[in-house]
């Protein structure tokens, strides 16, 4: 029998513990991987999807104990409201969870993970200073800060992101490789709806009527692939621009074509074999995000 089935049915027999404390998990981790375990993380802010599903069967498949960290990091929010209309759904969660094979549920309070203000500036230039970057300023500075606090707590092999944010995944790449940790960081595709939409925790903000209208962003960056093919790189932006434009209801933040390794600007698709659009779109009062690849090796 395959050695990752193998682990995948060992571990969905294991019982799932929900913790709440770092010395907690620890003590349980230290156990684990003093008899040789591979521990993988998925670290998520909630309000779980199918889009997380997907990252915890990856990671059940490919590690023998699976930790799912649930945790709306408040430092990451530049936006006191956001903060505060951030589903929270842990026992709805937890079934999920315990249902796709996780070992350990890490649900740690604000106190737990914040015991002092956190007052680590990080630097990921030019990364951070674009999209994202620019229009949330803050955001990528407490998103290094949770990330790292979380791979110090539970010290995996592995770490487990999805490819919808891809400027996050990009950024802690970078952070793992300036903090010098031995962790594997595996970006996950992007997962949508049967009719295109990108899966994410604040499609539930949606009304009825949005959640329709918001079908247009993904439309829209499916039909620009085929747009791309013979035209000009500034020719695929407006078409993007004017496209979301013309849709009532949807108000367009940016969208950028980049390059998908320095997530700078692409003057033409020449300029590199990695193209990548990223779109942030408010449908009514919700904030989406989605992209799509143009060129990928």
């Amino acid at each position: 029998m395959h050695r990752f089935l193998k682990q995948q049915i060992k571990q969905s027999k294991l019982k799932m513990k929900i913790v709440h404390t770092i010395n907690e998990l620890q003590s349980e981790l230290s156990a684990l991987t003093a008899q040789g375990k591979m521990v993988g993380l998925v670290p998520t802010m909630g309000a779980l999807h199918a889009g997380h599903a997907s990252l915890v069967k990856r990671c059940v498949k490919e590690n023998d104990v699976t930790v799912v960290s649930v945790f709306v990091n408040p430092t990451q929010f530049n936006d006191k409201n956001d903060l505060i209309k951030y589903p929270r759904t842990l026992d709805a969660d937890c079934k999920l969870l315990e249902a796709n094979g996780c070992s350990f549920v890490f649900a740690p309070s604000v106190e737990e993970m914040y015991p002092q203000p956190d007052t680590r500036q990080f630097s990921f230039a030019p990364l951070d200073t674009v999209m994202e970057g620019a229009f949330r300023p803050g955001h990528f500075n407490g998103v290094a800060q949770i990330v790292s606090k979380l791979f110090y707590a539970v010290k995996p092999n592995r770490a487990y992101f999805g490819e919808k944010d891809f400027q996050q995944l990009a950024i802690i790449r970078e952070m793992t490789k300036q903090l010098n940790l031995d962790i594997e960081i595996v970006g996950c595709p992007i997962v949508r709806e049967v009719d295109g939409l990108a899966l994410s925790s604040r499609n539930s903000l949606l009304s009825a009527e949005e959640r329709e209208i918001a079908l247009k962003i993904s439309q829209t960056l499916f039909k620009s692939r085929t747009f791309a093919a013979d035209h000009s790189v500034s020719e695929t932006i407006r078409f993007v621009e004017e496209s979301i434009a013309a849709e009532q209801g949807l108000r367009l933040e940016y969208f950028k074509i980049v390059d998908g390794y320095t997530l700078q600007d692409l003057k033409d698709w020449a300029d590199t074999n990695y193209a990548v659009g990223c779109i942030t779109v408010f449908c009514g009062q919700v904030r989406l995000i989605d992209n799509i690849k143009y060129k990928e090796i």
